[in-house]
């Protein structure tokens, strides 16, 4: 995708100054070279734009990937899931019925508890980059 749009555009440049030297007009050389400027301008904006795409995919894939397990006993939830550390990087919250988890290398995960009572963290543990946390009634 990246050589394919500015071949094109190349090629639709090319076509034009083929037919416009044919036509003996000294003023379709000026719309030429604006009709190519404003054409190069479009074909770095649809780069960034595909680019920019392409990496929102790739942390959407990122974040999909990320596998946790929730275990739901009588007013308890036990969460554990792979964080990347180190143990002085991590931070958890709860707010709302969201868990909120941030730790090394700029991860950052939220994970909805579907728990109509209010619930507080009563103990985590990280160990060997996996996060064990005990979630329990108020």
């Amino acid at each position: 995708m990246d050589f394919i749009v500015p071949l094109l555009a190349l090629l639709f440049i090319g076509i034009m100054f083929v037919m416009l030297a044919r036509s003996q007009g000294g003023i379709g050389f000026i719309f030429l070279a604006a009709g190519s400027g404003l054409l190069i301008y479009w074909v770095r904006e649809v780069r960034i734009m595909a680019r920019s795409n392409e990496e929102k995919m790739m942390r959407d894939a990122e974040q999909k990937d990320w596998v946790y397990d929730l275990i739901k006993n009588n007013g308890e939830v036990v969460f554990v899931a792979e964080v990347p550390g180190p143990e002085d990087q991590i931070n958890v919250r709860l707010t709302n019925g969201l868990l909120h988890i941030k730790g090394g290398q700029n991860f950052a995960r939220d994970v909805p508890l579907d728990q109509a009572q209010e619930m507080g963290i009563s103990d985590y543990k990280y160990r060997n980059g996996v996060l064990t946390i005990k979630i329990q009634r108020v």
